[in-house]
């Protein structure tokens, strides 16, 4: 059974730093992509930032600049280390895989990541 493992998050006060971890376990694949999303409250869930298997990066503008994806397509992780970061990126992150054969989409449980002003 294919499971999303995430780690990091947390609390932190706006310009600080946080790193988010995400490991696939149970596949025999390595990901077409991987990535984050996050929700806040009373938000949509949107994407923040993905990687492609062969490394290819997109963010989302309110991110751009701030915020670095890395992965490793081999051991199927990826980080997002999140920097300078503001009251309005607080929310739930959810890691997020895309795996062989079906292109099939798993999700990771979430993580808090709350910024204070």
């Amino acid at each position: 059974q294919v499971q999303l493992v995430e780690s990091g998050g947390g609390l932190v006060q706006a310009g600080g730093s946080l790193r988010l971890s995400c490991a696939v376990s149970g596949s025999m694949f390595n990901f077409n992509v991987m990535g984050w999303y996050r929700q806040g409250p009373g938000q949509q869930r949107e994407l923040v930032a993905s990687i492609t298997s062969r490394g290819t990066t997109n963010y989302a503008d309110s991110v751009k600049g701030r915020f670095t994806i890395t992965g490793e397509n081999a051991k199927n992780t990826v980080n997002l280390q999140m920097n300078s970061l503001k009251p309005e990126d607080t929310a739930v992150y959810y890691c997020n895989a895309v795996l062989p054969p079906r292109s099939t989409q798993y999700w990771g449980q979430g993580a808090q990541v709350t910024v204070s002003s």
